[in-house]
């Protein structure tokens, strides 16, 4: 499967370290970031933070001293390294990450020449650059997933060296790829998800866990099936010991138990996890918890005045 080239530029003057991992977790999704840059002014005092990051990161840095008042040179930096690339012609899409509607035309132009833009940028973000690029991404969901998924942001945040990534982030990994194959109608062969895990995860190797093929990873793993055919190995995941219906049920029982007052969704999970330890519902192809909450008949997920989110029965 030939992979397709990305330019990730970021827009450093509008958009936080901590999104860093998250934003380079997605992006794999896409394709292989060859051109990695951050264009700000690294004289300033808060620019230290992002120091450990661009290094951990393998990320370059542009500087950019602000010289006159009310004039972006950050923004015009990035705008020519952009049309620069693009005349090379050796990428196939750009990751412009910025909450600035000031990228508009530039989305709008590389678009025009065949390119695939993925913006990302936080809920603030204007229209105007959202609809220019041929995908928009809250940074906010990215990382609400990421983290969901086993990322570690402290180690993006602070410049802590990271271990092995864990077992159940991988498993995760897979599992994604899984359900967005099958909701393709395609099978997920054994070569794709060691090209797309190593994508998302460089320095992933089986042999960290103890294996010498990923194909005895998957099989002790009891969220995957191998299969062999004709064309070679597939993986899917395995039959949940407990069906979704059996997770909703419980759901729904210990929501109306709670009251009108709702119950809070984080212990919600983690009393479905207790109950439920084989159960994934992002395997049922839902992004987050309360989502899946939310999609149960007669229940309902909003926010309470003390600022909690919390799950409802409707009748």
């Amino acid at each position: 499967m030939e992979e397709r080239q990305f330019a990730m530029l970021i827009d450093g003057d509008n958009i936080s370290a901590k999104y860093i991992a998250a934003i380079l977790n997605e992006l794999s999704d896409y394709g292989i970031a060859t051109y990695k840059r951050i264009y700000g002014d690294w004289t300033r005092s808060n620019a230290v933070k992002w120091k450990d990051v661009l290094l951990s990161n393998s990320i370059t840095p542009i500087q950019q001293f602000s010289n006159v008042s009310g004039k972006n040179a950050t923004d015009s930096a990035l705008i020519i390294d952009a049309m620069d690339i693009l005349y090379e012609g050796r990428v196939d899409g750009f990751c412009i990450v910025s909450s600035d509607s000031d990228f508009t035309r530039l989305a709008s132009r590389l678009r025009e020449s065949g390119m695939t833009v993925i913006g990302m940028g936080e809920e603030k973000t204007p229209d105007a650059f959202r609809n220019a690029c041929s995908k928009f991404v809250r940074l906010e969901n990215i990382l609400e997933t990421y983290v969901q998924d086993g990322g570690d942001t402290a180690y993006t945040s602070r410049g802590k060296k990271r271990t092995t990534v864990s077992r159940t982030a991988v498993e995760n990994t897979i599992a994604g790829i899984i359900t967005e194959n099958e909701n393709k109608g395609k099978a997920t062969g054994l070569g794709e998800v060691g090209s797309r895990v190593g994508n998302k995860y460089p320095d992933f190797d089986v042999r960290s866990y103890g294996y010498s093929l990923l194909s005895k990873f998957l099989e002790e793993s009891s969220r995957f099936v191998i299969t062999n055919t004709p064309r070679g190995m597939t993986v899917s995941l395995r039959a949940a010991d407990e069906s979704a219906t059996q997770v909703e049920n419980y759901i729904a029982a210990r929501v109306r138990e709670a009251g009108p007052g709702g119950i809070n969704l984080s212990p919600l999970g983690n009393m479905v996890h207790d109950a439920f330890p084989k159960f994934r519902f992002k395997d049922k192809g839902y992004s987050k918890f309360s989502v899946f909450v939310a999609s149960i008949p007669g229940l309902e997920v909003r926010e309470s005045e003390d600022g909690i989110t919390r799950a409802y029965a409707t009748k």
